[in-house]
């Protein structure tokens, strides 16, 4: 029975009642006396699947059933669990109802209940049974001293993909996992094992990271150790991600040192099926180099685990290297398994297939912690999201990463382990699970079947519903979402009524946590915008009040109030930072719980992160204040006053914010493409002192080799126009500018990373039809992440209107 000690007991994820707590009125079948029977001479990983059934039905009702190897007595009410061919062997009554039914596939299971009550759980192999016993936690009831099912059951059932896992890395990198303990991790293997996962992925102690947490309470070895034991105990597969970290492996001694750096980790581990080495993120080398090391590393893995296979990826690979490794798997190397399809690729998955030789298995490798900055980032995520929750929130999205499965998926029969880097993805890995199992499930009953084991019964559909009001509320602009407060209000109510271990709940209070958040952060955007707006009509008012009376009204206009209207919901999010602390680990603060870094998961350090211009409007007020002219200062204010107007007949674009880039061409959807491999997506450089405005923070971005364009239809013939743009500074590149496919506008150059201006004259001859296509894009064939073309601001002015300055 896993310990509930310490950290482990919050983290067991129970709904048991509290004292008081009436029971639950049930119709159907009460299984709270029942027995649980054993077929004989089940197996190691069978009989963790029967310690795994008594001991999650005893955390949620206190109820823990006698075991035996006879079949219930009449009148008896009881679960029977083994393999359908033990079972049928065993006890010869049951063969009728077990008969073939057609689903013989592997990991497979039969539930169907009796006449007289008994439940079979009957399972096409070792893992069919851990399956079935997971399936049959899942429809049961739970109450106080109570286990019940609400009907009789008959089903069938198999998974679709053979491959459904999640990388579990326990690393300083992660956002809890580098604090959890042995029990711990064994309750969240059970905890995927019971929504179907067959298969976890390790992380060794040397890897892009640094060597040791504050948090570790075992060394990295040893735990890796205990969770290679934890996949062998449950009979599930144990992958590694093995970066190649070395810089060259062209080298003899380096290849040899690798062998046996990675031989010493890899022999110490009592289960391993397969090896994952990404070509790049981290790494970077050369097919050339890279594909001989790896020969030599699956031949020792060979040896150390027979059976274990060797798989690698091409990621962050430029044109170059992309062509070498395809003429390399051309050649149809035996040792290699698979390939892996994951972040900083190029290629379409569909292409990536059709490339690779049929032999080949392709698994996927799926970002689902990351919100931004990632292989699918939110769609159209509001700015103020992105500056305050940042790249690694608690992360609930199920119609996105339904919408991301269904579209690429398919195109990696064999399955998928995802990319995670901490519990703040939690909902998304269930959501994989179960559509890995089977991927017509429909979301939403994912979802009602994940509140109603890990939340409670009498929760299951407002706690449903309430991880997909979550999701909506990344939906659109922030300000106009009024969506928000109805979540936070619906998840008040839940915690209003919550009993205490609801409460002390992790999955309970990550909720919570992104609920009062969401709403701060919309408080405060309201609450800052009209702030703004109100030092901005001072300015506005300048020529009649006079320069420095206008700034000295416009800088208390932007001074923080005494009551912040966000006050109560930032105090609760605060609260439910420790709680989380206390409960999973959660480092959401660097300060507080020693996060390694912010964008790292800890967004508690940026819940008061400016929403406005007030940063950049009082370093101008001071610089202004400082001219002795007030002619000088009001053509100041008048600059600031008009910053985004481009004249008379002129066009201003703030890319990266929606509904104000009228000009950006849009490319393909997101349903068809949540990569954004051919459509522009948007972005922000999230900094603590701002020297620039928000609109040059913001950008939008393409990724790879596909351009940037902007599409400005009807102009007016006979004007000459002027382009300004601000580009936006998150990742260097050089980069080039074309107009309507023919003018060179900027030749290919270092891309300006200072907020600077920059202005062009657009030729006559190209605004000539009066229509103007701009187009950017980076050198051909880079790999890496791809980022780079980001633009943030763009005007297109009538020659002559540039009377405005953006210094």
């Amino acid at each position: 029975m896993i310990s509930c000690f310490g950290f482990g007991f919050a983290f067991a994820q129970t709904n048991v009642h509290e004292p008081g707590t009436p029971s639950s009125q049930f119709s159907g079948i009460n299984l709270s006396s029942a027995v649980l029977t054993l077929a004989p001479g089940m197996s190691g990983p069978e009989m963790k699947a029967s310690e795994m059934l008594l001991d999650e039905v005893e955390k949620r009702c206190r109820v823990r059933w006698p075991v035996s190897i006879k079949l219930p007595e009449k009148g008896t009410i009881g679960i029977v669990l083994g393999q359908r061919k033990n079972l049928i062997h065993s006890f010869p009554t049951l063969a009728e109802k077990l008969k073939d039914d057609g689903n013989d596939k592997a990991e497979g299971y039969r539930i169907v209940t009796l006449e007289s009550g008994v439940i079979v759980v009957a399972g096409n192999d070792a893992r069919g049974v851990l399956f079935g016993a997971g399936r049959l936690l899942r429809l049961m009831d739970y109450s106080r001293d109570t286990v019940s099912l609400s009907h009789k059951i008959d089903l069938s059932s198999a998974p679709r993909y053979a491959l459904r896992g999640h990388q579990l890395g326990y690393r300083p990198k992660t956002n809890a996992y580098d604090g959890w303990s042995v029990p711990m991790w064994e309750q969240y293997i059970r905890d995927l094992v019971v929504f179907g996962t067959n298969a976890i992925e390790l992380i060794p102690p040397v890897s892009d990271d640094d060597r040791d947490s504050p948090h570790f309470p075992l060394a990295p070895m040893k735990m890796m150790i205990e969770m290679s034991r934890l996949a062998k105990e449950y009979g599930i597969e144990c992958w590694v991600w093995y970066p190649a970290m070395e810089k060259d492996y062209g080298n003899k001694a380096t290849v040899n040192k690798a062998l046996k750096d990675w031989g010493d980790v890899l022999r110490q581990l009592p289960r391993v099926d397969a090896v994952f080495v990404p070509g790049g993120d981290p790494g970077h080398t050369a097919p050339k180099d890279l594909f001989p090391m790896l020969q030599k590393q699956a031949e020792q893995l060979k040896n150390l685990h027979p059976g274990a296979k060797m798989w690698m990826s091409p990621q962050g690979f430029n044109s170059e290297w992309m062509n070498e490794f395809y003429d390399i798997m051309k050649a149809e190397p035996d040792w290699l398994e698979g390939v892996v399809f994951g972040p900083q690729q190029s290629e379409t998955i569909e292409n990536f297939r059709a490339k690779i030789p049929k032999r080949y298995k392709i698994r996927f490798y799926p970002d689902i912690t990351h919100s931004a900055w990632a292989q699918y980032p939110v769609p159209n995520w509001d700015f103020a999201y992105v500056a305050t929750l940042n790249r690694e929130p608690i992360n609930p999205r199920p119609v996105d990463e339904s919408a991301i499965f269904k579209r690429l998926q398919p195109y990696a029969a064999y399955g998928f382990l995802t990319y995670s880097e901490g519990c703040n993805d939690d909902v998304n890995k269930f959501i994989w699970s179960g559509l890995g199992w089977d991927p017509d499930e429909n979301v939403t009953d994912i979802l009602r079947e994940y509140s109603r084991y890990f939340i409670g019964t009498n929760v299951e559909e407002p706690f449903a519903q309430g991880l997909l009001s979550l999701e909506r509320n990344w939906r659109g602009p922030l300000i106009n979402n009024q969506g928000v407060q109805t979540t936070l209000l619906q998840f008040q109510e839940l915690e209003h009524s919550a009993t205490p271990s609801m409460l002390h709940n992790w999955r309970f209070q990550e909720a919570l946590y992104r609920a009062y958040y969401d709403a701060t952060d919309r408080n405060r955007l309201i609450e800052e915008t009209a702030q703004e707006e109100k030092a901005l009509e001072f300015l506005g008012r300048a020529p009649l009040i006079g320069s420095l009376v206008a700034i000295t009204k416009a800088d208390a206009a932007l001074a923080k109030p005494d009551m912040l209207p966000s006050e109560d919901t930032r105090a609760r999010v605060f609260e439910l930072a420790e709680a989380l602390f206390q409960s999973i680990h959660m480092q959401l603060s660097v300060p507080r719980y020693k996060a390694i870094a912010v964008r790292r998961g800890a967004n508690l350090d940026l819940i008061d992160f400016p929403l406005n211009n007030a940063p950049w409007l009082l370093k101008r007020f001071s610089e202004i204040m400082a001219l002795t002219n007030e002619k000088d200062r009001l053509r100041e204010i008048n600059n600031i006053l008009n910053w985004s107007n481009p004249g008379a007949g002129g066009f201003y674009d703030d890319l990266g914010k929606q509904g104000t880039e009228p000009h950006l061409v849009q490319g393909s959807v997101y349903t068809e493409d949540p990569a954004f491999q051919r459509a522009p997506l948007s972005g922000m450089v999230v900094q603590r002192n701002y020297i620039a405005r928000i609109s040059s923070y913001t950008y939008a971005e393409t990724l790879h080799d596909y351009p940037l364009e902007m599409f400005y239809p009807d102009l007016d013939k006979n004007i000459h126009y002027r382009l300004k743009v601000i580009y936006g500074p998150e990742s260097k590149t050089d980069i080039r500018l074309i107009a309507n496919n023919k003018f060179e506008i900027q030749s290919m150059q270092p891309k300006n990373m200072n907020f600077q201006p920059l202005e062009y004259d657009i030729p006559e001859e190209a605004t000539k039809t009066g229509e103007l296509r701009l187009r950017w894009n980076r050198p051909p064939g880079r790999g890496g992440s791809g980022r780079g073309v980001q633009i943030a601001e763009v005007w297109l002015m009538p020659a002559g209107n540039g009377n405005i300055s953006h210094e």
